[in-house]
Order: structure tokens, then C-alpha cells, then sequence
């Protein structure tokens, strides 16, 4: 592979700013971040595109989870196991992730955007507040079995995976919107290095474009996790909305050909 120009170079890593923002505000900046390294990167294997923007990835989620952390406090009887089993199953999506095709996730994930985002619109009150849907065990089991697919996913391929991870903390579990989105930072970081770890003893990552993004990825995030801490879950609620339309859109058109 040919080495990226410095234009090349600066247009991805305002890519990776504009992802953080995202990914911290409500996860999804892989759909940002993803598509700019194929345009950037043609003569990559879609291997070394993966592993790259999981490193970029890292970064930004790494500082919007500190800030989260210290700003919303998420309970560790969940983010913990949460995490745990979103590792486990990024390990697992990365040893598949050369083995699955593109066009067979495309339109499952556009099916998946469509009802999420449906979802969202048509109860108003979702998420407003926590108002949890399980106790005990059964609440432990709920985020240990959304760590575990939402994880697989992730390592297999990533784009929306932090959307999936609020959608479901709010839906299922039951957590306001700001709430769900501190732990899906955290989650999202444990996915993030379990990628890693797979990629990076395989050599594919590409750490000079990566480091680039990943600098620009810890600005959005930094500002991204201030702006949701800031706004609360409202602002939140409806930036998700507006995120998971603009992805059902880039999707779904890539779906029937138009791009």
C-alpha cells in the first residue's frame, strides 16, 4: 500500500474529530470514521481498515469514558459486567471479521436503524428518566447478554456499534439516555481494545494513519462527552435521533446502489 498524503492525512483526521464528537455524544462514529479510511486508504485490506480505526477508535473513547466516568459516576454492578462480556465478544467478532462479508451486514443494520429509530420517535418519554426494567440477577444477565452481541458485533465489523449499545441500555435495561450513554462509552472502550488485541499481533494495524486519527478522535470525544454531560439527556435523545437517520440514509443508500 501506497502512503497516504498529508492531504489524505488531514482529511481523515477531521473525519476522526467529527467521530469522536459522535461516538461520545451517542455512539456511531465508525459510520463517520469507517468509510473515510476506505476513500483514504484504497489499496488497504479491509483487515488493516478495520484494525486502524479501532485504534483511532480507542482514543476518542478512552478520554469520553474518563469523562463520563467522573462526571456521571455509572454504577459498576453494570458498566462492569457490561464490559466484561462486550470484551469477550469483540474477541471473538475480530477472528471472524475476515470471514464476513460487507453485503451481509449492510442490510441487517439498516433493518435494525429503521426500528430503532422508529422506536425512539413514537415513545417520546423514552429515556427521559431511569426507571429500571429488571433487579438483581436478571438485571446483570440483561447487560452481560447486550455486551455479548453488541460486542461480537464490534469486532466483527463496528460501524454504530455505541448507538446499539445506548439503544439497548435505554430500551432494555431501562436507563435514561445520558446514563446509557456513559456506560456505552465504557463498553464501547472494552470492545475497542479487545479488537486490538487480536489486530495488533496480526500486524494489521497501520499505526501512522491510526495515531492520526486517534489524536483528532480525543478532541471529539473530550468535547463531545462535555457537550452530553452538559445538555443532559435531552439533547442526547434527540442527537440520537438525528444520528441514526443520517446512518439509516448512508446505509440504506449504499443498499440499493444509489452511492
Amino acid at each position: 500500500m501506497s502512503e497516504p498524503t498529508l492531504t489524505v492525512l488531514a482529511l481523515l483526521a477531521l473525519a476522526g474529530l467529527v467521530a469522536g464528537y459522535v461516538d461520545a455524544v451517542v455512539g456511531g462514529g465508525g459510520l463517520v470514521q469507517l468509510p473515510a479510511l476506505l476513500l483514504g486508504l484504497p489499496g488497504a485490506s479491509p483487515v488493516e481498515v478495520l484494525a486502524t480505526n479501532k485504534l483511532g477508535s480507542i482514543c476518542g473513547t478512552s478520554v469520553s469514558s474518563i469523562t463520563y466516568y467522573r462526571r456521571v459516576r455509572p454504577d459498576p454492578r453494570t458498566f462492569l459486567p457490561l464490559m466484561g462480556f462486550a470484551f469477550t465478544g469483540s474477541v471473538l467478532g475480530a477472528f471472524v471479521a475476515s470471514h464476513i462479508p460487507r453485503s451481509a451486514f449492510d442490510p441487517i443494520v439498516l433493518v435494525v436503524l429503521v426500528l430503532v429509530g422508529t422506536y425512539v420517535v413514537v415513545k417520546p418519554d423514552l429515556g427521559d428518566e431511569t426507571t429500571l426494567r429488571f433487579g438483581g440477577h436478571r438485571h446483570t444477565l440483561m447487560a452481560v447478554l447486550t455486551g455479548l452481541g453488541v460486542g461480537f458485533y464490534d469486532g466483527a465489523l463496528g460501524p454504530g456499534t455505541g448507538s446499539f449499545f445506548v439503544f439497548l441500555l435505554v430500551g432494555l435495561l431501562g436507563y435514561n439516555f445520558l446514563e446509557a450513554s456513559a456506560k456505552a462509552r465504557l463498553a464501547n472502550w472494552a470492545t475497542n481494545l479487545a479488537a486490538l488485541c487480536v489486530f495488533v499481533p496480526q500486524g494489521a494495524v497501520l499505526w501512522h494513519v491510526g495515531l492520526t486519527l486517534g489524536a483528532a478522535n480525543l478532541v471529539g470525544g473530550y468535547l463531545g462527552a462535555r457537550t452530553a454531560i452538559a445538555r443532559g439527556a435531552g439533547f442526547v435523545r434527540a442527537f440520537f435521533i438525528v444520528v441514526v437517520a443520517g446512518f439509516a440514509v448512508r446505509i440504506g443508500g449504499g443498499v440499493v446502489g444509489l452511492w
